[in-house]
């Protein structure tokens, strides 16, 4: 089972059902925008309009790399501009195509196999970057990308701070500029979007330690009462699992603090030389 894919579906639908959202990212908060769960979706569509501003003005056509449910693709096509996507087969992949239907082409399948003649003028990475090798990345990018072309990935990275970290996933960022070098791009633009972004973690944070944790123990509860000789069996069989995920999600670390120490969310504009 490809437990990130299956953590991206439930995660839309927990967006779909908490915030009347089809986003998958975070949100991007802006200074007097209250954080609070109404506010998510807000946030979240003045995430995709920092994006778009950022896009370089000769850019046209774009290939939208992990594109989730479509609707980042849906406001590009709105703004103009030539939209292709491709993401992993499944469940979003399956939403992207039927929401896309008629006005772009959606390829279910991994970027690092995706093959095409054409050339894009920009490759958009919206939080899909983290799940691609980076050396993998640059190969593919260099090959569907004209000489000045551009690719603008926005997503977080891993810091160099001290201590374990209950936040897993990205790069380190260290590595990424190491990477940088070997390959023929240069950065156009490099924004720390870190405070932005990390409050969209204080929603996380309550959603998880206020909804899913009590419901978590209302179960163990009702199946310790109705079936306690399975409960000892499997409490015994996935001790390590579930001391493992308490720590990790319900010990109140997934927090802002926590989100700026060990990550670093960026904008990151690369133009092939």
């Amino acid at each position: 089972m490809d437990t990130k894919k299956l953590g991206l579906e439930i995660q839309i639908n927990l967006f779909n059902f908490f915030f009347d959202s089809e986003y998958l990212h975070y949100g991007y908060w802006k200074p007097g925008l209250e954080v609070k769960a109404p506010n998510f979706k807000q946030a979240q569509v003045d995430y995709v309009d920092f994006l778009i501003d950022h896009i370089p003005h000769h850019v046209r056509s774009i290939l939208d790399v992990g594109c989730g449910t479509g609707k980042v693709a849906e406001e590009l096509l709105a703004k103009g501009y030539e939209v292709s996507c491709v993401s992993p087969p499944g469940k979003l992949v399956e939403m992207a195509a039927e929401r896309l239907s008629g006005k772009s082409e959606v390829h279910a399948t991994k970027f690092e196999e995706f093959k095409m003649q054409r050339k894009f003028d920009l490759i958009l990475f919206c939080e899909s970057y983290q799940y691609i090798p980076m050396e993998r990345s640059f190969e593919q990018c260099s090959g569907l990308l004209d000489t000045g072309g551009h690719i603008m990935l926005s997503d977080f990275f891993r810091t160099e701070a001290e201590g374990k970290s209950t936040l897993g996933g990205g790069h380190r960022l260290t590595e990424f500029y190491a990477l940088l070098e070997k390959h023929p791009f240069e950065i156009v633009n490099d924004i720390d979007m870190t405070n932005e972004i990390a409050p969209t973690m204080e929603l996380v944070n309550r959603l998880t330690m206020n909804v899913v944790f009590p419901t978590v123990q209302l179960v163990g509860q009702l199946l310790q009462c109705r079936y306690p000789i399975l409960y000892k069996i499997l409490r015994w069989q996935f001790r390590k699992k579930i001391e493992k995920n308490r720590v990790k999600h319900f010990t109140g670390q997934r927090n802002p603090e926590n989100f700026k120490k060990y990550k670093s969310y960026r904008l990151i504009v690369l133009r092939k030389k």
